[in-house]
C-alpha cells in the first residue's frame, strides 16, 4: 500500500474523518514524544509522559462524536448545551493500555471500559489472546482501542476482529507510536477503523520492534525492564 494513504492533515469538526491513518503533528506532542523515546527518561516521568500524549490523542481521536441536546441550570439562568449521545467503550489491550486509559476517562468519565489481553509470541510475532471478557450482545457504539505500540498490526487486528464480532459499528485505533508497515497492514484489512497516533516511524527491525521506536512500553510503564 502507498504511504500516501497516511496523512497528518486533521479532521475538522465540519468534516468527520472516515476510516484512515491521522499522525497528528503538534508541537506538545513532540515535546512529549521525546520524552518517551529517551532511554533515560525513568519510569514515572515516562508514565506522565504517556498520560498526556494519550489525552491529547483523544481530544483529536473523538472530534467526530456526535451530541444531542440538553439544558442546564448556571447560578444565573437555565442554558442549552450537550451531552454525547452514544455508548463509549475503551478497550485497552493489557497490560501497556492500562496507562493509556485513566487520561481519557477524565475526559469521558461515562465511557465503559472493556478490556482485551493480548500478548505478542516472540518467536513468531504473532498475538495471543488470553483473555476477552466482552459480553455476547449489547455492543457500544464506538469502541477506542488503546495500545500504545502498534508494531506488526497483529494485536491491532486482532482486537478489530473481535470487536466486529462483538457488533460494534464504528472502531478507533489510538496508539503512541506505529511502524509504517503495521499501520497500512491494520488498514489493508480493515479500512473503516481510524487509526490515530503521534507518528508512524518508518521500519520494523528482525525482532518486529519499531525503530527508532521507545523500547517496550509496557515494560516502560510498569518498571519491569530488570525483570526480562
Amino acid at each position: 500500500m502507498a504511504s500516501s494513504t497516511i496523512t497528518e492533515k486533521q479532521p475538522s469538526m465540519d468534516q468527520a474523518p472516515t476510516g484512515g491513518v491521522f499522525e497528528v503533528n503538534h508541537p506538545l506532542i513532540q515535546l512529549h514524544l521525546t520524552r518517551l523515546r529517551d532511554e533515560s527518561t525513568q519510569p514515572a516521568l515516562f508514565r506522565q509522559s504517556v498520560r498526556r500524549l494519550a489525552t491529547l490523542l483523544a481530544y483529536e481521536s473523538t472530534k467526530d462524536l456526535t451530541v444531542c441536546k440538553t439544558s442546564v441550570q448556571t447560578p444565573l439562568t437555565e442554558t442549552e448545551g450537550v451531552e454525547l449521545d452514544k455508548r463509549i467503550g475503551l478497550v485497552p489491550i493489557l497490560r501497556a493500555g492500562l496507562g493509556m486509559v485513566d487520561p481519557i476517562l477524565d475526559l469521558l468519565p461515562r465511557a465503559e471500559v472493556w478490556h482485551l489481553g493480548l500478548y505478542r509470541d516472540e518467536t513468531t510475532a504473532k498475538p495471543v489472546r488470553y483473555y476477552d471478557k466482552l459480553p455476547a450482545q449489547h455492543p457500544v457504539d464506538v469502541a477506542i482501542i488503546l495500545d500504545p505500540m502498534l508494531a506488526t498490526g497483529g494485536s491491532a487486528m486482532a482486537a478489530l476482529m473481535t470487536l466486529r464480532e462483538w457488533g460494534v459499528k464504528k472502531v478507533k485505533v489510538v496508539s503512541l507510536i506505529a511502524s509504517r508497515e503495521g499501520v497500512e497492514t491494520v488498514e489493508s484489512q480493515f479500512p473503516e477503523a481510524q487509526i490515530y497516533v503521534c507518528q508512524v516511524d518508518p521500519i520494523l527491525n528482525d525482532q518486529k520492534f519499531i525503530v527508532p521506536g521507545l523500547g517496550d512500553a509496557g515494560d516502560r510503564i510498569f518498571n519491569t525492564l530488570d525483570f526480562d
